[in-house]
């Protein structure tokens, strides 16, 4: 099998105990692409109730003779372990522990990624970031609560996640970076006396950097004295919405009779020594 970039994990469940596995899919992803795909009913050794079963459609009579958790434990242990492994909110990784100590089996050491961050992140814009919504929004096929479409699903997530922000697997691995106080502003330069708001980009990251080294003052947000609003619009965090409020509050100063310029951080000759040009109206 080829080794996969990260793996991604599905459950459903028999009743309220996460323990209660009834369907599991696992699903392989490298270079952008499904390398390996699996799935299984399993006898979850416990109760079905109603409410469960009209969910996924999966009720007792449906794992008569399948294996238990504790039987498929080492297959999803040799899909898991060690790698980067994908679920869609953390309920699937509760649901593995809680069956490995109903089960008396070892637990499953794996670096996990919650989809849901990612989608929330890459794509701000959305109303809810559910697996069904994003599935539709982003044109993947999906049948929502079979664990193996669902594992299927969320791995594309990533993959178009990926492709949206030029962030790489390990990028979405690493913690958040908490900010720095921003730079300070060179004695002279081009933008001397210019205050300004980097959105898009934190107040201590590249952009701020240079726009400071050129004598600009880094502000946290638009206020009273802001003169220049800055948008990193090649970031994904761009359309954020601190970034969107921010822009809104200079949009407001602008029709207000404000001198405020909304530029570019993309405008030729802004981050070396020209102001730039006006792009926001």
């Amino acid at each position: 099998m080829t080794t996969p970039d990260f793996v991604v994990v599905d459950v459903e469940t028999a009743c309220s105990r996460v323990s209660s596995i009834c369907q599991i899919g696992i699903v392989g992803f490298r270079d952008g692409r499904e390398v390996f795909a699996y799935e299984t009913l399993l006898d979850p050794c416990d109760d079905f109730h109603a409410m469960n079963t009209r969910i996924h459609g999966i009720a007792a009579h449906h794992v008569i003779g399948q294996p238990t958790f504790a039987h498929v434990h080492a297959d999803i242990d040799r899909h898991l372990t060690g790698r980067v492994t994908v679920a869609h909110s953390y309920f699937d990784k509760g649901a593995l522990a809680a069956a490995c100590r109903v089960h008396d089996r070892a637990m499953i050491e794996t670096v996990w990624l919650d989809s849901v961050r990612v989608a929330k992140r890459a794509w701000p814009d959305l109303p809810n970031h559910k697996l069904g919504g994003l599935a539709r929004y982003l044109g993947i096929a999906h049948r929502h609560h079979d664990a193996l479409s669902d594992a299927r699903a969320a791995g594309w997530v990533i993959v178009k996640a990926i492709d949206h922000t030029g962030l790489s697997l390990a990028d979405w691995l690493a913690p958040p970076r908490k900010p720095q106080p921003p730079p300070r502003a060179a004695p002279a330069g081009p933008l001397k006396g210019e205050r300004i708001v980097v959105v898009g980009e934190a107040r201590d990251g590249a952009i701020a950097q240079a726009l400071a080294a050129q004598g600009g003052t880094i502000m946290s947000a638009v206020g009273l004295t802001t003169t220049m609003v800055v948008v990193a619009d090649h970031l994904p965090d761009a359309r954020a919405p601190r970034a969107r409020a921010e822009m809104d509050k200079a949009a407001a100063a602008r029709r207000a009779g404000r001198a405020i310029r909304i530029v570019s951080a993309r405008t030729p000759g802004l981050l070396d020594d020209d102001a730039g040009a006006i792009v926001g109206g």
